[in-house]
């Protein structure tokens, strides 16, 4: 199952085991249950001499094949239902040593958050992930590293693709896709402190009222993606009081699956980009506040004074100087039936949810780059892409379309308007499309829709306070400047063209130095 270098990296890791913990099978004699077997076997044989244990279980009642992880003659809530391998092979790692007792790199006050929760019964979690996901894995490690803490808190994951039957009965068309107690409780990625926040009801009022507590900052960046981590990463390094309030540190680039233009880097992926990201910021002095989502800018009263930032929960922050780095979404079809059938059928990642509709009819819209690279992806797996295009011609590169024009399973339509998505109540069943050139109206048969036309920034909350274009983006000068003094904007939330991270990267550099600029300036006429 591990080859030998993996086998030599988990030897390395397994060496931090703190106490001896178990390994309890659930097998049969099928042909999953034989590769989970082999991957436990060879788990175990590189294990230290008595840290690691296994065992077969009785399987009545129980998911096949699966294992849970225990401490030796202690039961503990923390399962894996399939083969953990791809994204969630870090996951497993993570799970046999925190069970072990290995210490998280968590910060300590969501440690002790979790570790005081008393819920009134037992809180049963099951996740059911995709092993191509690379949301999946926050959410997977997230919810281990509770059911490690607490003894009330039990976690299976469940890989999707193995366990179709339960994928179908409980209508999952997205992962990752969360269950408590047997009752939907989330879909999409997750961290932590979003899942806390969940479940423990007063956690909101206390971030809120320390949050309102802090000191003034001199330079306050809302945001933490690459346009955020360089503004807080510039600001700092000139020994200014610096703090980052982001909704998601990493923004989109958490995303993004391939990276292969960012210079200097032949290729990485968005979430391991995101954590050097959030890892060089914290090299710094910089109060990051995550989770936290913005709602409304007040401008200073008086040339010099403190703008105000207000955040969801009912916080406010108080700054100097702001630099607004909020980003931009996925932009929807703003089609009837869109919104009733998101996670049901309509779907934005297509390398996270992609595996969940093998065998299927699904629909691609949009033919620049994203949809073509999405059409490509999801041909290997589901049994026909048709391939929806606005335009009378398509506006990928030209290498993808000359690939995605060989694929044999793949149907192009161009000038074609999406004009409503259909379902059953539970789940999509099919689109209709107008013919732009005939007028006539088309509907086509399917189980899945993955969006993929372009962006829309993240700057409702500035409407009435800051100079926004037509298409709601921040109107910025050179210097990343906005038309309210002391506040300034950087990457895709911005008019600045060609939305690519090292550009909002260098945006975010310039928008920092604007700032310190702009201090120096009021102090000297202050």
């Amino acid at each position: 199952m591990l080859d030998s270098n993996l086998k030599t990296a988990l030897k390395g890791y397994l060496e931090r085991l703190v106490q001896p913990i178990e390994i309890v099978t659930f097998a049969d004699d099928g042909e999953n249950s034989r590769q989970m077997l082999e991957l436990v076997a060879d788990i175990a044989s590189v294990a230290p001499a008595g840290r690691l244990s296994v065992r077969s279980g009785s399987t009545a009642g129980e998911r096949l094949p699966s294992f849970q992880i225990t401490l030796a003659g202690l039961d503990t809530g923390v399962r894996f239902a399939g083969l953990p391998m791809g994204h969630e092979f870090t996951s497993l790692i993570l799970a046999l040593l925190q069970t072990s007792g290995y210490p998280a790199k968590v910060e300590a006050d969501l440690i002790e958050q979790i570790k005081a929760l008393e819920p009134a019964q037992e809180l049963v979690f099951e996740t059911y992930m995709s092993l191509t996901c690379h949301n999946c894995p926050d959410v997977v490690q997230a919810i281990n590293l509770m059911a490690a803490l607490n003894p009330k808190i039990r976690h299976t994951t469940i890989e999707g693709s193995m366990f179709q039957a339960e994928v179908e009965s409980r209508q999952i068309m997205g992962v990752p896709c969360v269950f408590l107690n047997g009752e939907m409780f989330a879909s999409g990625r997750m961290e932590l402190g979003e899942i806390l926040a969940k479940i423990d009801t007063g956690a909101a009022d206390r971030e809120a009222k320390k949050l309102s507590a802090k000191d003034a900052f001199d330079v306050l960046v809302v945001g933490g993606g690459p346009a955020g981590a360089a503004a807080a990463i510039y600001a700092a390094r000139k020994g200014i009081r610096t703090g980052v309030a982001a909704e998601r540190f990493g923004g989109q680039v958490l995303d993004t699956l391939g990276i292969e233009n960012f210079i200097s880097v032949k290729e990485t992926e968005g979430p391991k980009l995101a954590a050097a990201l959030e890892q060089h910021v914290k090299e710094y002095d910089v109060d990051i506040m995550n989770l936290q989502r913005a709602t409304a800018l007040v401008p200073a009263a008086a040339p010099g004074g403190l703008i105000e930032v207000k955040l969801e929960n009912g916080a406010s922050l108080r700054s100097k100087s702001v630099i607004i780095s909020t980003g931009a979404r996925w932009r929807s079809m703003n089609v009837p039936g869109e919104a009733e059938y998101r996670n049901k059928g309509v779907a934005y990642c297509p390398h996270c949810d992609g595996p969940l509709f093998k065998g299927k009819r699904v629909a691609v819209i949009g033919g620049g780059n994203s949809g073509v690279e999405a059409a490509i992806d999801l041909a290997g797996i589901v049994a026909h892409v048709t391939l929806i295009e606005f335009d009378s011609k398509l506006r990928a590169d030209a290498v993808l379309q000359t690939k995605l024009r060989s694929l044999p399973n793949v149907t192009i339509l161009m000038s074609a308007q999406t004009t409503e998505v259909h379902g059953d109540g539970q789940k999509v069943n099919a689109l209709s499309y107008k013919d732009r050139t005939s007028g006539e109206v088309q509907r086509v048969e399917l189980e899945g829709i993955f969006v993929q036309i372009g962006l829309l920034p993240n700057s409702d909350w500035l409407k009435g306070t800051v100079e926004l274009s037509p298409r709601g983006e921040v109107i910025v000068d050179s210097h990343g400047q906005t038309s309210v003094p002391g506040v300034f904007a950087a990457g895709d939330v911005t008019t600045v063209p060609y939305k690519q991270i090292i550009i909002a990267m260098g945006e975010g550099a310039k928008a920092s130095l604007g700032a310190f600029d702009h201090l120096i300036r009021s102090s000297v006429a202050g």
